[in-house]
């Protein structure tokens, strides 16, 4: 029956073929962000991830030293030392003096300096700028150079968005305070909705019927819809700045969902054993606490890992419930977009940051996603 036109067999090729490119396609972004959360600015900017392990072209603008460290020689004044000047050195292929033309000239070959002047520069970095007048001005110029350097790998950006707190790009306060948005808005919906699901699955009492529908007919409503008249209470009894007011919110936007979630799995569960339970003389509070939630934790564990990635990569219900001019209660989504809005071209640091707020909700993920299926198809299907 499984080749029957051929269906089947081709079907499947479909299916995993889908399954690998859907594989790819959430992979390769998450490696580039990580392995670019490793390079430099310049690397970044010089070369794709996917060549982090190769040696990069990359085009540098150094500075040669001041004018105040000019010598007289043989009737010139003279500069001389090293482009790199504690840089990397490596050889240089081409350089220049004018950002128009920065690789108008090659190693040995003699330019003219705007102010005046001459300088030459060796592959190895060496120059010697030389003028029959003195050098005038407050720095040296600048040197366009194009140069080959090998990979190279650094903590420091880590280091820099993680603990540098004096930083304006230091994400450590923020991961904080996300972690405390997070975790109470996962833990007190799922507290809340599990009472109500035994009960709309397994007690008997006047508009149960109506509760499951209202229930169902929330799942649909779009957030957007509740973000200004649920604010306005907020304000009006005095939550709206605070923690308490997000995580009010997240638990009523999250409710919907845990509540069918919740139900539809416990209402799976055996009726004998509910039924057995009773004629024991056990009450609705033990057969719930000893006996539903333990049952019930591979439901529980699914609706956990969809609210906890909510909230964590949320930025809408930040924004407009967690209201803080001075940045004391700023989550990492928020920051991120600060960043993008402040620090649009440090590539390095925007990857750092953005690994970091993934880092965790993938930790989550993979910790338990074996309860995803279960607790998704569990009441399903009898």
């Amino acid at each position: 029956m499984s080749d029957i036109a051929g269906t089947r067999p081709a079907l499947r090729w479909v299916v995993h073929a889908s399954v690998v490119l859907l594989v790819v396609l959430w992979v390769f972004p998450t490696l580039g962000l990580l392995i670019s959360s490793f390079r430099t600015g310049d690397q970044i900017a010089s070369s794709g991830w996917w060549r982090a392990l190769f040696p990069s072209e990359q085009n540098l603008t150094l500075r040669a030293a001041a004018p105040e460290t000019q010598v007289l020689q043989d009737g010139l004044y003279v500069i001389e030392g090293n482009i790199f000047d504690g840089e990397r050195a490596s050889d240089i292929s081409r350089w220049g003096v004018n950002s128009r033309a920065i690789d108008a000239f090659a190693p040995g070959e003699k330019a003219e300096l705007r102010r005046g002047g001459t300088i030459t520069v060796q592959a190895n970095g060496d120059y010697r700028m030389e003028n029959t007048e003195e050098f005038s001005g407050k720095r040296g110029p600048r040197v366009f150079v194009t140069t080959t350097l090998p990979p190279e790998f650094t903590f420091e950006n880590y280091a820099h968005v993680l603990f540098n707190a004096n930083s304006s790009d230091s994400m450590g306060k923020a991961f904080f305070n996300t972690l405390t948005v997070t975790i109470p808005a996962t833990i007190i919906p799922i507290l809340v909705a599990a009472f109500a699901a035994y009960a709309l699955a397994w007690m008997d009492f006047p508009g149960r019927a109506l509760l499951i529908a209202a229930v169902v007919g929330l799942l649909v409503v779009p957030l957007q819809l509740a973000l200004i008249p649920l604010l306005k209470l907020h304000l009006n009894i005095g939550i709206g700045k605070g923690y308490l007011g997000v995580w009010m919110a997240h638990t009523g936007f999250g409710m919907p969902l845990a509540i069918y979630l919740l139900r539809n799995y416990m209402a799976g569960l055996p009726r004998d054993l509910i039924e057995n339970a009773r004629v024991d003389g056990a009450t609705e509070f033990q057969i719930f606490t000893k006996l539903i939630l333990p049952l019930s934790f591979p439901a529980l564990a699914s609706f956990a890992i969809f609210q906890f990635l909510w909230t964590w990569n949320d930025l809408l219900v930040a924004k407009v419930f967690l209201i803080d001019a001075s940045g004391q209660t700023t989550v990492m989504t928020n920051r991120i977009v600060e960043l993008l809005g402040t620090r649009g071209g440090n590539w390095e640091i925007l990857a750092t940051a953005a690994f970091v707020s993934i880092a965790v909700p993938l930790a989550v993920f993979f910790a338990m996603q074996k309860y995803l299926v279960r607790g998704l198809l569990a009441g399903s299907v009898k």
